[in-house]
């Protein structure tokens, strides 16, 4: 609920004020029903297998599971948990001749000592009450994971630890 601006003058008069409808003041957005948070930790794992499956495919696993599900409900928690099956699509974003291409820059590169080439990426971890976010840098020579962080929040803070951990400028002024 937003807290009234003004407590001198009526929350109708405010919500007039600011084109708010009364009720839209008022209300509170209910929260998903532990069944349906069930049914998304399945959905995920396994969309994590199989990703191909679609709605279909994700209600008759879910029905062989035991769970009473329809496909609408299915679709609705697929769409909110923004997740779709894999599948060709149509090609309906194909680069013009005056896009700018940009050139991929270890094309012809050989990796042939440690430290030569760094690469970072980030996934997410299901927990039973949302994500944990892991970053880990990693040397393309030996395969090593140099540093790695973990955070409950998808903020460049934690990448920036991981990097801070392993950066040791090779040229310093001292």
């Amino acid at each position: 609920m937003i807290e009234p601006l003004n407590p001198l003058i009526p929350v109708y008069r405010q919500c007039e004020l600011i084109g708010l409808p009364r009720s839209s003041y008022y209300y509170e957005a209910r929260k998903e029903s532990e069944y349906n948070l069930l049914l998304m930790s399945l959905i995920d794992e396994e969309y994590s297998r199989a990703p191909f499956y679609g709605t279909r495919r994700m209600t008759a696993y879910l029905i062989r599971q035991g769970y009473e599900v329809n496909r609408k409900r299915i679709q609705r928690l697929m769409k909110l948990m923004g997740i779709e099956a894999l599948y060709p699509k149509k090609r309906l974003s194909i680069s013009s001749p005056e896009d700018k291409k940009y050139p991929y820059l270890l094309k012809d590169v050989a990796i042939i000592e440690p430290d030569q080439v760094w690469s970072a990426d980030i996934t997410y971890i299901r927990m039973n009450k949302g994500f944990l976010y892991l970053v880990a840098i990693i040397d393309w020579y030996s395969r090593y994971v140099l540093s790695w962080e973990l955070s409950n929040t998808l903020d460049a803070d934690f990448c920036l630890r991981a990097l801070d951990k392993v950066y040791i400028p090779a040229y310093s002024d001292s």
